[in-house]
């Protein structure tokens, strides 16, 4: 994902999606079309929009966290020593992590090549906690309109136990033409 600091929010998240990617066509992907490299998703019209994720992650906080997208909906990551507080919990930054790329890639196909994103707002629950394990996170789309979408997810662990909920709402904003300065 690209972070473009001249955001409304300083915070937008644009994945790398090529151009030739915007301009395929076809049905709506299910998350099991997902390729590991490769993650496709599809908008409403049925262009299919590719976001370039290797196997962990799409930027250095995503692969070093370890993320790994199952969908655009999707993303699950083992927890591991390096994600584990002093209190001996998986932190909370790991979590809220999650939820904000899980959101950020759950809106992205909903957008244009047009458009860009930013957090505004996520509002976080933590309900228990894990040690070890798989963690999962899911995100619904709520509502998406001209600039602004709000979303709702959770976490949950691979033993069912749900560890977070959390409700963003995002903006969604023109892309600036950049300008190289030589």
């Amino acid at each position: 994902m690209n972070h473009t600091p001249d955001s409304p929010s300083g915070s937008a998240v644009t994945p790398e999606v090529s151009a030739e990617s915007r301009n395929q066509t076809g049905p709506a992907i299910a998350p099991e079309d997902s390729v590991e490299g490769r993650n496709l998703a599809a908008d409403a019209s049925g262009t299919s929009r590719e976001r370039s994720a290797d196997r962990f992650g799409i930027d250095g906080v995503s692969g070093f966290m370890g993320m790994r997208w199952d969908s655009a909906d999707t993303v699950r990551l083992e927890i591991r020593p390096e994600l584990i507080n002093a209190g001996g919990l998986l932190s909370g930054v790991v979590t809220y992590a999650l939820v904000d790329y899980c959101m950020g890639s759950t809106l992205w196909p909903h957008t244009t090549e047009d458009e860009h994103i930013a957090t505004l707002n996520i509002s976080i629950n933590y309900i228990q906690t894990a040690t070890e394990g798989e963690i999962v996170c899911t995100t619904e789309l709520d509502r998406r309109n001209r600039t602004n979408a709000v979303m709702r997810s959770e976490v949950r662990h691979r033993d069912g136990r749900l560890l977070v909920s959390a409700i963003g709402s995002y903006a969604i904003f023109p892309a600036r033409k950049r300008t190289r300065v030589p």
